[in-house]
């Protein structure tokens, strides 16, 4: 039978397509086999019953076609888009009778949108009778009928309807109310302003909003908006300035999101207006830039005044007014008033230049409120000039100058003044004529000079040479003169000072050696300071310029750095031995270069050539160009399967008996089944190996990963290279040789036979049994066993290769009755295989029985359930079907049931019948055992008309579980005509507008009739009035206008429908209609009143009423409510109007500037709201005219000359200085836009006036003569307009009145008919004097430029003057023979236009010697102190005179003695000093700091030539020159003193003078003083003309003391001692002596943390001394004590400055700590430990204690002493918990790639834990005795098989003997030396596989040959060690080596403790741990 069941879908149809729904059926497949016998019964019941049906129907239902479709769906666009009376489906339906067929729908209210239309036939149109609106109404569910008009069953169908409204985008964004005004601080940050929001009502992309943001004056990047969930988020982007603008006007724009058609627009108008805080600083307004008074003014005298404003617009603060510090001025703070506070001096310089003062004034505001952010003070300079007196004479600044010159200086050159902060200058501060004076010699002489010879004020005198030739060394040394300073108006009035001049020795010889080359040798590995060669070199020079000031330095060459120099002897020798340079290996020869420079090595230099050549000797022992040598051979075999021959090279010379090597077998097991060739290194086996006897070394390797074994096993050989050289050297190589196993042994199955019985229900994969089989092979895979199933499996069973389970396979069933033959029995034949390969794999076999057990488990089958009919009302009891199943189980149990769970009901439209609405399944029984299903209570079609009833059968004898099975039974119910037509609304209500057309749409009325019989048929009822104005379609329903309808006529409309079905007997109903007339729109609006002008005001304020506008409309209801609308282009969003009101406002700004007037164009229109889109509004215009008033509000504008008008001093009155043009925005006519004009400032003394031409023009004139009153000056023009209030406008006119040219240049220096004596040997373009002339006048007028004026005698020729500059130099050289005095003239000239104005100034030129002697100090060092941290220049301190010969050989008594300058050669890098080059006085010139630098070593020298910028340190040039008059006159020094330095003043010229006494000494270079004092006094022994100044810096107490730490932490052990010292707090101070002496104390108390068993601990538990801050135990700690303790330390020195710590101790257990072995000496880890603490710190984050530092010791109990152990532990920072040890283990191991470089820049050769605690039987002593007894014998038993275990842990050895021989550094290593051009390669297998066992070798599993990779492999393995670890690299691993005997010994000794260890470890708690401590890794 079929069952039908509804599929919904739903497809989106077009206007005009079809949509096609029906009940699909499906065919229901049988869920069981249905066997032959049971089709014909089926047969025969089908025919039957569809005869009897036949028989029965006489007319067939028709149906809708609409393409397998249960719903028709249609979506349309909302109106417009889709307009009315649209064609929108064609209906098809299809009779099996051919009947013609009636569409019609159901009365509702959705079915009022559609109009349907039969056109004959089979089909009919729809169209749209409404309008659609999604915003009214989305969705529209009809309900369509078709009948073929047969009044009998089956002759009403009806067809569900949707029709779905798509969206269009026909609504605008409309905001919701906000807030339109709002004021903002200025300077508020950028932030969230205010949220808007606005909606629209259409869906989807046209209802979303995205809001823009617009800026009416274009500022919009002040503002912003953001979209944010449908919300505007309006921004302020940057902080506002109300300076800058005070208002904004924002439009924010909400606008849809339509992807295409029209974009939708609403507007929000936003004021944002800007507060005014007080953030401008005060403006001065009123500055007086000069003022003059006279310095003998009286006190109070006002001076100037000044003013200030607020300079905030809207805010007017007073101003209070201050004068920066100021003994001479004071201000007034209210009036601004400046007046004089003392008596004034033009001549004092404190704080004045040339009488003028700076005065700084500052204006502040005083606020009234706390908001102030801007600054509150602004500060002005005015400057006062104080008029002069002439009151002073000239002034030298020293008494007494001493100078320096060296020998042969040239002309000109300047004299270097010897004392430290020489004042050369000479000074009266008069003003003009008055402080006018000349400078001059006495006695006059031709070797110096002075210049300037006439100055003004001040000046700065120069010493120069004036005659070269005559400064001779050897003739004087010493000069001695005084010059003189004299005013010019009164001689009277004068001063003088006196020069002393010393003469210094020059340098012009170089040293010669003895030899070019020099050839010297030594032995390689020579000791430190073995002597290599001597140099030797001569020097004619005297003294230290001669021989005995050579210094040998500059040693080069490619081993100069490991030789030492001696610079006085010339020795070489070996500085540092050892390295890569004395090896012979290396390099055989090398080649030096040395220099010899005289002056102490600051003189002349030469350069010699050194050839050494290295000795061989034997220092390199045989190595081996592999580290270990490997090999295979075959089980059996008698040669290895490729030669193994071992080669050694000797390093040492080629052809001795340092470099033959032999070779030996020195260790191994098997070593006597070997031999090797002395001389060729061959290795062969003496016989064959079986592997079955070898010791398996590997398989305790892999036990520990894999559990099985290899093929290969390992011999290892130890052999020896020596070579015959003495001492023998001589290195060991290791040889692993690998045996390989034969597979030889089949395998062999436990039992030959297996039997297993299984049900038949088994699931795959479950085991079924295991057979096993053994393989006694010993290695692997030969003894790897692998299982296989040979035949009878069947495809049922599988087995495990590699464990022998047999189990069901997957998939398989191994039920007998789905087999063919019924199968019960399997017989398996399984066989084992060997890992052989190839022919020499070996297998057997064994037999399996499996057999199977039957299960009840399969459930009954259900016959196939036919569909029944049953007509409603049918009576209880009747027999409906019977219902059978079948089982193939043999004793099935059946029974029967309805399953109400999985039934359902259905009613005629296809609904779900749920079973508390009606009980169908009450209505059904089942007999549980036949299967008869029985009616049991009456059905009614109404309520369900298809049931679906779900049968199950079950098999109540399973096996397993429930057997189910389950069929469906489709009933379907037939009908009964006993039900009324039904209304679908209990009465209608509808509008129908008047006058509209016949034929009109009224209402529909749509009545239903349950039953099938639901063909209805319609009649009006009521007023024949009523029912003369509409026709009622008596099939469809509807009502429809027949006759024309007026409003005013009917309002209302009410009668009834009656509905009769088609039922015999003819059933009906009765429903009340009530239409209602509507109104139409048919008048238009007017405007009441005509029009009229109105007027506003510009500055009217947005919002402000202009008009109500009024308007009116016939009609009623919407259609007479007028909305009022402004074109927008007319009003230019200046205006609004209220469209509600009428109510005409300002809504912008107004500005009669741009717009004056408006023309508005106003429209009325009605039903606005609802008719403007649809075109059903009327509407009226009107214009309105708007003026605008002007205000005052718009500034002048002011043009006037941009740049500084141009005007000179003698401009005429009536001529015009300049024209200020000026205009307003605002209305000419009226005040407003009229100006005037005045000058308000710069205009003090009335030089200019102002006259007004009109209204918008004035000239600016002269007021008086502008004589001498050249300048610039600044005009603030005032520009306000007539308007109230008046809008004022400041500018500024800049007028630069020029100057005239009428004043000539005059000479200020030097003076008139001025002398100036230069020297003779004086070169070309030496720098004689600068001349300077003024000019009063100013700019060009006052530029002035020199020239010479030719002479009658040519001297212009000889000299050349800067036209610039005015320096007069010497162009041509001087001759004294021919012409000792040049007169000659300079002319000074101006630059004026149009003439220009010059003077003359008249020179005599007298030509001079030269001075010889240099000055010679008397002693040869000086010691001086000076305070650290004193102000600089606040201790000064004279340096001692020097002498000059030349002062004793003066024969000119013109002459006086020379300027002598003391500089600083040496010892002032730092520039810490100030030496005065003429007054030789040295001071501080930088902060001392004693802790910095305690000691300073000056070298000093005197010299007359004070213009050398080399000794000077390239400072600025001097020029001193010597004037010279006609007075005679001066003295000479004739002192008598004990010690005759004129010995050691140096000569040039005299020959005599290079005889020097035995006293003299060398002089060592000045260039590397800085050593320590003990080599400086040997190395620099200064000349006659250095001193040497030491000079100490005094400590104060400066400096607090610091603590290294502020955190110190440390631990103590339980079992520490009482009184133990265990840990130290140091601080330092960096003062010395009683300032540096530190007290520590402990401040507060020691706390207690987390403490357990310190309960008794009364006293301090800690005790700190005083003088060393070491902390001692002050309690006896005990086992169970656990915590840590913290105080607070203090430590402060004899001044009370102090510092503080903190100090965390914590209890731990001696098994807490960890050792880190480090390849470090004690002291060097000390120096580095708390680097390596911090970091290890950092990295781990916890707390690092350091316990303990000592020498580390072997296992052995001997003392290592290349290696250190550091003891510590770790604390948790968070918890302050001890971590125990293999916590710090696994965090070092966490982190240990961040701790790589720091362990390898340490050399940490292992972590592990500091002891380790053996395992303890129990506290009795019997089992303790046992166990030390049974440790005993094993220990004895260990030494018995010591041999055999040495060959099992060869590997192990090998491994330990590597990192024991490990050396850290490369080049210390003999090993490295011997090969440094190897490249760095790694050691493999010395790391983390240290321990037996865990080389990954072993991991390898069976791959063949793998070892012959294995050294390339674990080259650049990650846990490999560095080649510079090697073995072998100490001389201590040499000694060792050196006897054969003693290798077997140790190497034993090595054997024994490992395998000891290896024993012991296995008792241990941790054997991690200890094995850690037995070998050496790399972290």
């Amino acid at each position: 039978m079929f069952s039908s069941q509804p599929i919904t879908m739903h497809n989106e149809l077009q206007p005009h397509s079809q949509s096609i729904d029906y009940k699909k059926v499906r065919l229901k497949g049988l869920r069981h086999r249905i066997y032959p016998r049971y089709i014909s019964s089926i047969y025969i019941q089908v025919i039957i019953l569809t005869t009897l049906i036949s028989l029965v129907a006489s007319n067939r239902p028709p149906r809708f076609t609409i393409d397998g479709q249960s719903e028709i769906v249609l979506r349309l666009k909302e109106s417009p888009e889709t307009k009315v009376g649209t064609l929108i489906y064609t209906l098809k339906g299809f009779d099996p009778d051919n009947d013609p067929l009636t569409f019609g729908k159901r009365n509702s209210h959705d079915s009022e949108i559609i109009r349907i239309e039969n056109t004959g036939g089979n089909e009919a149109k729809v169209f749209l009778a409404k309008e659609l609106d999604r915003e009214t109404q989305d969705e529209y569910a009809i309900v369509l009928t078709l009948t073929d008009s047969h009044y009998t069953d089956h002759n009403y169908v009806t067809q569900s309807f949707l029709l779905l409204v798509e969206d269009i985008n026909d609504n605008a964004p409309t905001f919701l109310p906000y807030q339109n005004a709002i004021e903002i601080p200025e300077g508020s940050a950028p932030g969230v302003v205010t949220t808007l929001e606005a909606t629209d009502a259409d869906e989807g992309a046209y209802g979303q909003v995205v809001y823009y943001l617009q800026e009416l004056d274009g500022d919009n990047d002040v503002f912003s908006i953001a979209t944010h969930q449908g919300k505007g988020i309006l921004r302020l982007q940057k902080e506002l300035d109300y300076e800058r603008k005070s208002l904004y006007q924002l439009r924010v724009l909400a606008i849809d999101r339509a992807n295409q058609g029209p974009v939708n627009t609403g507007t929000a108008a936003i004021l944002v207006k800007v507060k005014d805080l007080e953030d401008q600083p005060p403006e001065f307004v009123e500055v007086q830039a000069v003022a003059r008074i006279a310095e003998d003014a009286p006190v109070g005298t006002k001076v100037l005044r000044v003013r200030a404003i607020d300079g905030d617009r809207g805010i007017n603060n007073p101003i209070a007014y201050a004068l920066e510090a100021n003994d001479l001025f004071d201000i007034n703070p209210h009036t601004g008033i400046v007046h004089t506070l003392t008596k004034l001096d033009r001549e004092e310089q404190s704080d004045q230049v040339n009488g003028a003062h700076i005065l700084r004034i500052s204006a502040t505001e005083l606020s009234k409120s706390n908001t102030q952010m801007a600054p509150t003070t602004v500060r002005t300079e005015v400057t006062v000039i104080v008029s002069d007196v002439n009151d002073e004479i000239p002034t030298f600044g020293e008494t007494v100058y001493r100078c320096e010159v060296n020998e042969n200086a040239q002309t000109n050159t300047p004299l270097n003044f010897i004392d430290e902060e020489i004042q050369n200058v000479v000074f009266d501060h008069d003003e003009g004529n008055n402080g006018t004076f000349r400078l001059f010699l006495d006695p006059p002489n031709d070797l110096f000079e002075i210049v300037p010879e006439l100055a003004v004020n001040e000046a700065n005198f120069m010493l120069r040479v004036k005659n070269s030739k005559s400064l001779d060394f050897e003739q004087f040394t010493e000069v001695n003169f005084t010059i003189f300073a004299r005013e010019i108006d009164e001689p009277s009035r004068w001063s003088s000072a006196h020069v002393q001049i010393f003469v210094r020795d020059q340098n012009d010889n170089f040293p010669e050696f003895s030899q070019t080359i020099y050839n010297a040798s030594v032995l390689e590995n020579s000791e430190q300071d073995t002597v290599i060669t001597h140099v030797q070199a001569v020097d004619v020079d005297s003294g230290d310029y001669g021989t005995m000031g050579i210094r040998y330095t500059n040693l080069r060459g490619g081993i100069a750095h490991l030789l030492n120099l001696n610079p006085i002897t010339g020795v070489i020798t070996i500085k540092q031995a050892g390295g890569t340079a004395f090896d012979r290996e290396i390099i055989s020869r090398h080649y030096l270069t040395v220099e010899a420079i005289d002056n102490a090595g600051q003189g002349n230099r030469n350069t010699a050539q050194i050839i050494v050549d290295i000795l061989d000797v034997n220092d390199n022992a045989p190595t081996f160009p592999q580290r270990q040598y490997e090999t295979k051979l075959l089980e059996n075999q008698a040669e290895f399967e490729t030669p193994l021959q071992l080669e050694a090279r000797d390093a040492d010379l080629i052809g001795t008996e340092n470099s033959q090597v032999t070779y030996e077998i020195v260790e191994g097991m098997y070593r006597s089944n070997f031999t090797i060739d002395p001389i060729s290194g061959l290795l062969r086996p003496l016989h064959r190996f079986d592997f079955e006897e070898l010791v398996d070394r590997s398989s305790r390797r892999s036990d520990a990963h894999a559990g099985g074994s290899t093929s290969i096993r390992e011999i290892d050989l130890l052999v020896r290279a020596r070579d015959s050289g003495i001492p023998m050297l001589s290195t060991v190589v290791p040889v692993l040789i690998y045996v390989q196993d034969v597979n030889d042994n089949a395998p062999i199955f436990q039992r030959s036979f297996y039997a297993k019985t299984v049900p038949e229900d088994l699931s795959g994969g479950s085991p079924v049994l295991q057979v096993t089989a053994i393989d006694r092979d010993g290695s692997s895979p030969n003894n790897v066993v692998v299982y296989r199933i040979q035949t009878g499996a069947s495809d049922k069973f599988i087995i495990n290769s590699e464990t022998g389970v047999i189990s069901v396979a997957q998939g398989a069933n191994l039920d007998p009755d789905l087999t063919d033959s019924k199968r019960s029995l399997y017989t398996l034949s399984v066989i084992a295989l060997d890992g052989g390969l190839g022919n020499s794999q070996l297998m057997t076999t064994c037999t399996v029985n499996i057999s199977i057990q039957d299960v009840n488990n399969k459930p009954p089958v259900l016959t196939e359930l036919p569909g029944l009919k049953i007509v409603e009302n049918t009576p209880v009891g009747t027999l409906v079907y019977r219902i059978q199943a079948t089982d193939l189980d043999d004793k099935a149990i059946l029974r029967y049931k309805i399953n109400a769970e999985h039934c359902e009901g259905r009613t005629e439209e296809g609904a779900l019948v749920k079973s508390s609405e009606y009980d169908f399944l009450g209505a059904f029984e089942v007999d549980p055992i036949e299967g008869s299903l029985k009616v049991v209570k009456l059905l009614d079609r109404e309520r369900v008309e298809h049931i679906k009833l779900a049968i199950t059968v079950e098999d109540l004898a399973a096996a397993k579980g429930r057997q189910i099975a389950e069929g469906f039974q489709s009933i379907q119910v037939l009908d009964e005509n006993d039900n009324n037509p039904k209304f679908r609304l209990p009465f209608y209500r509808q509008s129908i507008t008047e006058n509209s057309i016949n034929g009109a749409m009224i209402v529909n009325v749509l009545a239903s009739d349950v039953d099938k019989n639901r063909t209805i048929t319609y009649a009006l009822e009521g007023n024949p009035t009523y029912r003369s104005l509409m026709h009622l379609d008596s099939q469809t329903g509807e009502i429809v206008v027949a006759s024309k309808i007026d409003h005013e006529q009917h309002q209302w409309l009410n009668f009834s429908v009656r509905a009769t079905d088609s039922g015999v007997p003819a059933r009906s109903s009765l429903v009340d209609v009530y239409i209602t007339v509507l109104d139409e729109n048919d008048n238009n609006p007017y405007f009441v009143g005509g029009s009229k002008n109105y007027t506003i005001s510009e500055n009217a304020a947005p919002g402000t009423r202009v008009a109500t506008l009024q308007a009116g409309d016939a009609d009623s209801g919407d259609f007479g409510k007028i909305t009022f609308l402004m074109d927008r282009i007319s009003s230019q969003g200046k205006f609004t109007i209220d469209a509600d009101t009428g109510v005409l406002t300002v809504a912008d700004r107004l500005d009669r500037e741009t717009k004056d007037s408006y023309n508005l164009v106003i429209e009325a229109w009605d039903n606005y709201q609802f008719g403007f889109l649809a075109g059903e509004s009327r509407n009226a215009f009107k214009q309105v005219f708007i003026s605008i008033l002007d205000e005052n509000d718009n500034p002048p504008e002011v043009t006037l000359p941009s740049s500084c008008v141009l005007i000179t001093e003698y401009h005429e009155l009536h001529e015009r200085v300049a024209s200020i043009v000026g205009k307003d925005a605002d209305d000419p006519s009226t005040p407003n836009g009229r100006l005037d004009f005045a000058i308000t400032q710069g205009n003090k003394d009335g030089m200019f006036e102002l006259r007004q031409v009109d209204s918008w023009n004035a000239q600016i004139f002269a007021s008086k003569s502008l004589r001498n009153r050249f300048g610039n000056y600044s005009l603030t023009i005032t520009t306000r307009d007539l308007g109230q209030p008046a809008n004022i406008m400041h500018s500024t006119l800049d007028i630069c009145v020029s100057d005239f040219n009428d004043h000539a240049p005059v000479f200020v220096r030097p003076l008139h008919n001025t002398t100036v004596r230069i020297p003779e040997n004086a070169t070309v373009g030496t720098l004689i004097l600068q001349a300077y002339a003024s000019d009063a006048d100013m700019g060009q007028n006052a530029l002035v430029r020199y020239r010479l004026k030719p002479d009658p005698l040519g001297s212009y020729k000889m000299f050349e003057v800067n036209a610039n500059t005015g320096e007069l130099f010497l162009r041509e050289p001087l001759n004294r023979e021919k012409q000792k005095i040049h007169e000659i003239r300079i002319e000074a000239y101006d630059q004026g236009l149009p003439t220009s104005l010059s003077s003359d100034l008249d020179l005599t030129i007298y030509v001079r010697n030269v001075n010889d002697y240099e000055p010679q100090f008397i002693v040869n060092e000086i010691s001086l102190n000076f305070t650290e941290h004193a102000d600089p220049g606040s201790e000064r301190i004279k340096l001692p005179d020097t002498i000059d010969k030349d002062q004793l050989e003066l024969d000119d008594p013109n002459e006086a003695p020379s300027q002598v300058c003391y500089f600083i050669v040496n010892g002032n890098e730092a520039g810490y000093f100030r030496l005065d080059p003429e007054t030789h006085i040295l001071t501080v010139d930088r902060e001392l700091d004693r802790e910095v630098a305690a000691n300073f070593t000056l070298y000093v020298r005197a010299t007359e030539n004070c213009g050398n910028d080399s000794l000077s340190g390239g400072g600025k040039r001097r020029r001193m020159g010597i004037e010279i008059n006609n007075r005679l006159g001066g003295y000479l020094h004739n002192q008598k003193i004990e010690y005759d330095r004129f010995k050691h003043s140096r000569q040039l010229r005299s020959p005599e003078s290079n005889e020097y006494g035995p006293e003299d000494e060398e002089m060592a270079s000045y260039e590397n003083y800085d050593t320590t004092q003990e080599d400086q006094a040997e190395a620099l022994k200064p000349d006659s003309t250095v001193v040497k100044v030491n000079v100490r810096v005094l400590d104060i107490n400066d400096n607090p003391p610091r603590f290294r730490s502020k955190i110190f932490t440390g631990g103590i052990t339980t079992n520490a001692d009482f009184g133990l010292k265990f840990m130290r707090v140091e601080a330092t101070d960096a003062d010395e002596g009683v300032n540096g002496k530190i007290g520590y104390y402990q401040v507060g108390e020691i706390r207690q943390t987390l403490s357990e068993g310190l309960e008794n601990v009364r006293k301090a538990p800690f005790l700190l001394d005083q003088e060393t801050g070491e902390v001692q135990l002050n309690f006896d700690p005990q086992k169970g004590m656990k915590g840590y303790f913290d105080f607070v330390v203090l430590a402060n020195d004899t001044s009370g400055m102090r510092d503080v710590a903190h100090v965390f101790i914590y209890l731990l257990r001696e098994d807490q700590k960890v050792r880190f072995v480090f390849r470090l000496q004690p002291d060097e880890l000390r120096s580095r430990v708390e680097t390596f603490r911090d970091t290890l710190g950092n990295i781990t984050e916890s707390i690092v204690n350091i316990d303990e530092i000592k020498v580390h010791e072997n296992k052995d109990g001997s003392v290592d002493k290349t290696k250190t152990d550091l003891y510590m532990h770790l604390v948790e920072r968070e918890d302050n918990s001890i971590y125990e040890v293999n916590e710090v283990l696994k965090l070092i191991d966490s982190h240990i790639e961040s701790l790589d470089g720091l362990f390898k820049e340490l050399n940490v050769l292992d972590t592990q834990a500091a002891e380790a605690q053996l395992l303890t039987a129990g506290p009795t002593r019997g089992p303790l005795f046992v166990w030390l007894v049974f440790t005993n014998l094993f220990l004895a038993t260990l030494l018995v098989v010591t041999i055999a275990l040495c060959a099992s842990q060869r590997n192990g050895y090998r491994r330990q003997l590597r990192a024991a021989k490990v050396n850290i550094f490369r080049g210390h290593s003999s090993m490295s030396l011997q090969h440094a051009q190897e490249p760095a390669t790694r050691v493999p297998n010395t790391n983390k596989h240290s321990v037996q066992g865990s080389n990954p070798i072993w991991l390898k599993g069976y791959d063949n040959e793998w070892f012959k990779s294995e050294e390339t492999g674990s080259i650049e393995g990650h846990d490999s060690l560095d080649d510079n670890f090697l073995a072998a690299a100490t001389q201590d691993m040499h000694e060792t080596l050196k006897g054969t005997a003693k290798l077997f010994n140790n190497s034993n000794d090595l054997n024994r403790h490992f395998n000891l260890y290896n024993q012991i470890d296995k008792l241990t708690n941790n054997a991690q741990i200890l094995a850690r401590k037995l070998e050496t890794t790399e972290l």
